[in-house]
């Protein structure tokens, strides 16, 4: 989940921002941070887990999933599991931490043409 996220939705949507096309820039960035999650995806023996990230969006906000019902351990890989001691290998944060510079410009392009179009501003 990014800081501030929901802040900015709404901050947007007063704005006048085209909720449908701010679901497009959640796929973009999604889009974009898939590469760097899919790399740090621990493979094992057989590479289900990693076969499972995928990229998402919502108007609300772009999701990199990981998993399906034939991968039902993807959490626990990813955020651990202390009762059981195992520990999570957070690569889908790390991923999604470590492209941030690059994800962001989709929202810094959505920003800049949704304030261009207020009025009064």
């Amino acid at each position: 989940m990014v800081v501030g996220q929901k802040r900015f939705v709404s901050t947007m949507r007063r704005a006048g921002a085209d909720m449908k096309e701010l679901k497009e820039v959640n796929r973009q960035a999604a889009g974009i941070a898939l590469p760097a999650v899919q790399a740090r995806t621990p493979r094992g023996k057989t590479g289900k887990l990693a076969r499972t990230v995928r990229a998402g969006a919502t108007q609300k906000a772009g999701v990199i999933r990981a998993g399906r019902k034939a991968v039902p351990y993807a959490g626990v890989i990813n955020y651990g599991w202390p009762a059981r001691h195992i520990r999570g290998r957070q690569f889908v944060n790390e991923g999604v931490a470590a492209s941030e510079s690059a994800w962001q410009q989709p929202y810094k392009q959505f920003i800049d043409k949704t304030l261009s179009q207020v009025k009064g501003a």
